[in-house]
């Protein structure tokens, strides 16, 4: 089956003057000779309607059928059949020299086999003279000799085919070895990963048991100090409560501020200093026997600083 007709394209513009009457003459004799071809192949008539520039056949019967353009062919149309003739002509070439080429071989092969049937007769080793064993031994030998794609029966092909042979199989055996190593490393590698990921599983269950025995005594710790917090917050609370009623109790109100505190600082260290000399005064006087001390008391001087002595004294117990 021809395809150049794939390669052409019927839409490029004609190369040339395509509608020349020296085209149409070209075109109608490769038509005339597809033609002689098809009913030399086996007769039947051919053809289609030819429109304009179309192609016409007729022809029925035995007889072979005309091809031609028909009697208006169009440039386009001869273009593109004149390339297509170039093409199928290229091609038609090209395969009577590859099949003069196969027939020139095959007569040379069937030659080669008349020479060598001849000659294994002449000798006594035909195929019908043959022995069953020796046309089992023949039959392996050719078996053998296709296998190492040998053409002839020379021992020095069979020596080399051989070595090739050999060369191919340390090859094999070459890279097999190679191959074996691999999979080896890849084997204990396997192996260690195993092991390396049962260990890690190991480590993971423990720590999981760790974890989960930490945090059972974490909570209990916790659940411990929350009630030791709880019990702080209550006591705190009560402290709070019990400092609140001792502020007010003396007097303290929140609108007392940072200023009017240091003042009171101030003057509770200026009473203080003012008690501590008849403190001093005063702490001379228990060392008297308890007739004598009333007695000094009574004195007028004593009694100055004793009630100077209270009146600081409730000074600084009021502050």
């Amino acid at each position: 089956m021809d395809h150049a007709a794939d390669h052409l394209d019927p839409a490029a513009p004609p190369s040339g003057p395509a509608s020349s009457s020296a085209a149409v003459a070209e075109v109608n004799a490769w038509l005339a000779s597809l033609a002689a071809e098809a009913g030399g192949a086996g007769g039947g008539g051919v053809g289609a309607p030819g429109g304009r520039g179309g192609v016409v056949g007729v022809g029925g019967g035995g007889a072979a059928p005309e091809l031609s353009l028909g009697p208006e062919p169009t440039p386009r149309g001869v273009a593109y059949l004149r390339a297509l003739a170039a093409a199928s002509q290229a091609r038609s070439r090209a395969a009577g020299i590859a099949a003069a080429g196969l027939r020139a071989q095959a007569a040379e092969y069937r030659a080669e086999a008349a020479r060598l049937r001849e000659a294994l007769e002449r000798a006594g080793l035909a195929r019908d003279a043959l022995s069953p064993p020796a046309a089992v031994s023949a039959r392996a030998v050719a078996a053998v000799a296709n296998l190492l794609a040998i053409r002839d029966t020379e021992m020095s092909s069979f020596v080399v085919a051989s070595a090739d042979l050999s060369l191919r199989r340390a090859e094999v055996e070459e890279k097999r070895d190679k191959v074996h190593k691999e999979s080896k490393a890849l084997l204990d590698y396997t192996r260690k990963a195993i092991t390396k990921l049962t260990e890690l599983k190991k480590m993971l269950e423990k720590f999981k048991n760790d974890v989960e025995k930490q945090q059972a005594e974490q909570m209990t710790d916790w659940q411990t100090k929350l009630v030791m917090m709880d019990s702080k917050e209550r006591q705190y609370i009560l402290q709070v409560s019990n400092y609140k009623a001792m502020l007010n109790r003396v007097g303290y109100t929140p609108e007392i501020n940072h200023g009017v505190l240091m003042e009171m600082a101030e003057h509770k260290k200026d009473l203080e200093r003012k008690t501590k000399p008849i403190a001093d005064t005063l702490r001379s006087y228990q060392d008297l026997p308890p007739l004598l001390s009333y007695h000094v008391i009574d004195n007028q001087d004593a009694s100055e600083h004793l009630g100077l002595f209270a009146v600081y004294h409730f000074a600084l117990m009021s502050m």
